[in-house]
């Protein structure tokens, strides 16, 4: 009874053995297919002009190839980066370009979903590649920010203008002043519009955000308000429209001067709504359509499209064609990240490190989950890296293996 015993529970201890060879030995020899693609270029705070863009993002695509990616320094430096190395990428690969961007700063945190998590980074996000992509968004809001600025100017001079010697007020200057109070009136409201003209309607090219849900949709639409009549109440241009997987009034709305089209955390249950309005998109807009961004995909789900065929389809005719134009999530130790095209680069928490982070490992490829937990090990000790070990492999590895055991 008991020689039966060991014997099953030897048996199954080198079934779990052989599994964790497997394991990496198909991580020492797996490689995804992320060509490297540029170089952390800012938006200039959003307003930058597009003057040769083509022939500087071919030197910064040059210099960023092979190269670290580093962290951003906020949510908005992250976001800016983002779009930044989408437009750059658009530029790159031409129109009806794909590509994909995943942040993800909850540490496994469920309390809030995806959607409620990355809300903010994508509303700035999208206004950096509205300002970065599309022609004649920029030159406007500086003339905004100009008019807004030359307003306060003009009002500060009239206000010190008034204070001069009020005490010698005569029956001409009494009348100057009133034309000073009508004037002063238009610059206020000048100032409130943030340099607005209250009755402008953007006629322009349009970005198109499809949402998860109509009440998602309609939320942004509310909160980000791209049609306020102060630009300073809007938190995305006037060129960005709302739309939902699904939805019924999204199959109303015109899309006819759609150049940037975004999917924002589109699930598995949407997958085939995605797939119809991308391929009518292309279909329809052709070479106008510069740019689809897919945000925080998840359109692979075991419940939904399971991992078997269908899903393995899915994967072929549309995820696996994505560029990962930008990649941020946060670790319980560090974080991962990559900008295109540069590296995929993994980051430690360290207090004597410069920014308080160390870099540990540089990729040329989209690590698993796994893999990045075993370098973190191997960096700080926990375990030994088997392409660095020299005799005792098969020991070493047992080791390592048991000590993976008792950590689960």
């Amino acid at each position: 009874m008991m020689r039966t015993m060991r014997a099953g529970t030897m048996s199954s201890f080198l079934i779990f053995f052989l599994l964790y060879i497997i394991r990496n030995i198909h991580k020492l020899t797996s490689c995804y297919a992320f060509a490297p693609l540029i170089s952390r270029s800012p938006v200039s705070n959003y307003y930058n002009v597009q003057s040769n863009s083509k022939h500087i993002l071919s030197s910064s695509f040059e210099e960023g190839v092979g190269k670290d990616t580093e962290l951003p320094d906020s949510l908005e430096d992250a976001a800016m980066i983002a779009a930044s190395s989408c437009y750059a990428f658009s530029i790159a690969s031409g129109p009806m370009s794909r590509c994909r961007v995943d942040f993800d700063t909850s540490i496994g945190d469920e309390t809030y979903t995806t959607l409620k998590s990355s809300t903010e980074f994508m509303q700035k996000f999208v206004s950096a590649l509205c300002y970065e992509s599309i022609p004649g968004l920029a030159e406007m809001r500086q003339d905004e920010m100009m008019r807004c600025a030359n307003a306060r100017s003009e009002l500060r001079q009239i206000i010190q203008e008034e204070q001069v010697d009020r005490a010698s007020i005569t029956q001409e200057q009494d009348g100057i002043e009133t034309e000073n109070s009508s004037r002063k009136k238009q610059l206020e409201e000048i100032i409130i519009n943030g340099g607005r003209d209250p009755s402008f309607k953007w006629t322009g090219p349009t970005a198109r955000i499809y949402f998860p849900d109509e009440g998602s949709a309609a939320l942004a639409r509310r909160d980000w308000n791209p049609t306020a009549s102060s630009a300073d109440e809007a938190l995305v241009p006037p060129c960005v429209q709302f739309a939902s997987c699904g939805g019924v009034q999204s199959s109303f709305q015109d899309s006819s001067r759609d150049v940037l089209v975004f999917y924002f955390c589109p699930r598995a249950s949407e997958a085939e709504y995605v797939e119809k309005t991308l391929y009518d998109a292309e279909d329809t807009l052709c070479d106008q359509l510069a740019l689809t961004i897919f945000v925080n995909p998840l359109l692979v789900d075991m419940g939904v499209t399971g991992f078997g065929m269908a899903g393995r389809m899915l994967r072929e005719r549309l995820i696996d064609n994505l560029q990962s134009t930008y990649y941020l999530r946060t670790l319980q130790w560090g974080a991962l990240t990559r900008v295109w095209p540069k590296q995929f680069t993994i980051w430690q928490e360290d207090d004597d490190a410069d920014g308080g982070y160390k870099l540990l490992k540089s990729l040329d490829r989209m690590p698993s989950n796994p893999e990045v937990e075993d370098i973190y090990d191997y960096e700080n000790g926990i375990s030994v890296d088997p392409s660095q070990q020299k005799g005792l492999g098969f020991l070493n590895a047992l080791g390592d293996f048991v000590n993976g055991m008792t950590r689960l």
